[in-house]
């Protein structure tokens, strides 16, 4: 029998960590949940039209980076020294194209910038004030630090500084955000963006613009988008890992991002991922009490927080 056509999807994340119901307030779930239901309003339009799965990956990030709920553009967190300092990377699983930037910080939406340096640089990852000056030069929307700034992130600082035991993030509360989709021609896609961690020092970079670590998209395989501590994707490759297990074990996608995950954890580390195959199966997989979430496809869409939803 022939293969099916494949079926769009669209799966996204606004991060995970120490997400209980007790942690939220009512407006704040609701809020969470409006976010990301918008942003998969804006990838399942492109998708269901019969748009590329780059162009929804894209759009739906850009709505999570718009969004001040979630730790990427606005609302992003702050550095150690006050400053906020974004990340974000793109790729497409045709021809594993990729673009990423690290330590931007004028560019209002940083997967917009990861994406020009993709299509429009001989490079894949450009950082800090070379990031800032070929986002200048590609003529993408530019904005001030107070553009990025929310009070609530400024006091999360005040209090990591309060403390000084601890340098970044002690209550593990990520909001790195990433979508990753299928198109209908079935080739896969994926974006991650994130301010990174609280208080984090010397130009620290994560795994969310790092490819292979964060980021990955292979139409052989997957598109997967990562969130949580991101010291621990870098060091497990994470994001290729479940690439290659689907690919040399044949794995389905929620068996190789649980072994990937479980790596994760065997090293120290927490957080989840969010996968989308060629074929338009979508998966999640993470090691912590939540995780902002949501897919959509032609069935229609859902959006969750926590570990039992």
């Amino acid at each position: 029998m022939p293969k099916p056509a494949p079926r769009w999807k669209l799966v996204i994340h606004g991060g995970c960590g120490v997400i209980e119901r007790a942690m939220l307030s009512a407006e704040q779930e609701a809020d969470a949940r409006a976010g990301l239901s918008a942003a998969l309003d804006a990838g399942a339009a492109i998708l269901s039209a019969g748009g590329t799965a780059l162009d929804a990956v894209v759009a739906a990030a850009g709505i999570l980076e718009d969004d001040p709920h979630f730790n990427a553009g606005r609302g992003s967190v702050f550095t150690y020294q006050g400053t906020i300092e974004t990340d974000a990377a793109v790729m497409e699983g045709a021809s594993r194209n990729a673009g990423a930037v690290t330590g931007a910080t004028a560019t209002k939406n940083p997967v917009s910038l990861a994406r020009a340096v993709m299509e429009h640089s001989p490079h894949v990852l450009l950082s800090r004030e070379g990031a800032d000056q070929f986002s200048r030069e590609q003529g993408l929307e530019q904005v001030g630090p107070e553009w990025f700034a929310t009070p609530e992130r400024r006091h999360q600082l005040d209090l990591m500084k309060a403390d000084e035991s601890h340098y970044f993030d002690a209550e593990l509360k990520y909001g790195t955000v990433g979508a990753v989709a299928c198109d209908n021609q079935g080739h896969v896609a994926a974006a991650t963006s994130t301010g990174g961690l609280t208080g984090k020092r010397w130009g620290r970079i994560g795994d969310s613009p790092l490819i292979g670590a964060g980021t990955y998209a292979d139409d052989r395989a997957a598109a997967i988008s990562a969130t949580g501590a991101g010291e621990y994707f870098i060091r497990a490759a994470a994001t290729h890992e479940i690439c290659a297990r689907m690919r040399m074990l044949g794995e389905d996608a929620l068996t190789a991002a649980d072994r990937a995950i479980a790596d994760v954890e065997a090293l120290g580390g927490t957080g989840g991922v969010i996968v989308v195959t060629p074929d338009g199966e979508g998966a999640y997989a993470f090691n912590t009490p939540g995780m902002y979430r949501g897919m959509a496809g032609p069935e229609g869409k859902t959006v969750a927080i926590y570990g039992d939803e």
